[in-house]
């Protein structure tokens, strides 16, 4: 089974039993102040395999089936390196590094607390940007393809405002930073992706 599909039934699981079990639920919430002052680091990470609700799991996770493998696959193209070490990397060090805006704002704040995982689907979501730019993306309640340049463009502007509004109940600078990790791991990973922008997908697809 590829690293995507374990990390995606994994998830569901976990988040199932959660909605259950209260008791575990609230010890893998990510908790700023409880992270600081206990030192469990481990919610940086434990807060992406729980979700609010059913519709809130959903979404993440077919986001995740529907660009992970693909993700993940090219990213072990790229590299040459295993593509399942890869894709793994990505995702639990994008569930970190989207906590980290957060972590600073909200250390001593006792009644923060934040779940999902958005900010590491969002790194996913924006891997396969870099990659394929071009390539439609398709939105709910918009059946018209949308380029994935421009509709990365409009996700960061949006998800920008919302965090700056603020009011919602939703970790908007999970999603924001979780985008632009995974544009910079994946450029890391394989710098001349940036160089041929665009002209990787055609040659990929041809």
């Amino acid at each position: 089974m590829s690293a995507t599909m374990t990390i995606l039934f994994g998830t569901v699981i976990v988040s199932l039993i959660a909605f259950r079990d209260r008791r575990l639920f609230v010890g893998m919430l990510f908790e700023p102040f409880v992270v600081a002052s206990r030192n469990q680091w481990y919610r940086t990470v434990s807060h992406a395999f729980i979700h609010a609700d059913l519709p809130h799991l959903f979404v993440n996770m077919f986001v995740l089936y529907m660009f992970g493998p693909r993700v993940e696959t090219f990213l072990g193209a790229l590299t040459g390196m295993n593509s399942a070490m890869m894709m793994t990397s990505l995702y639990v060090s994008a569930a970190v590094v989207a906590s980290i805006p957060a972590f600073h704002k909200h250390r001593f704040d006792p009644n923060y607390r934040s779940l999902g995982a958005s900010g590491a689907v969002s790194a996913v979501l924006f891997a396969h940007i870099l990659m394929f730019p071009t390539s439609p993306v398709y939105l709910f309640l918009l059946p018209v393809p949308i380029p994935s340049m421009l509709f990365g463009a409009l996700y960061l502007g949006l998800e920008w405002y919302m965090d700056k509004r603020g009011g919602d109940g939703v970790a908007h600078d999970a999603h924001f930073f979780g985008a632009i990790y995974g544009v910079l791991f994946t450029a890391i990973a394989e710098p001349g992706l940036v160089f041929r922008f665009g002209s990787f997908e055609s040659s990929v697809i041809g």
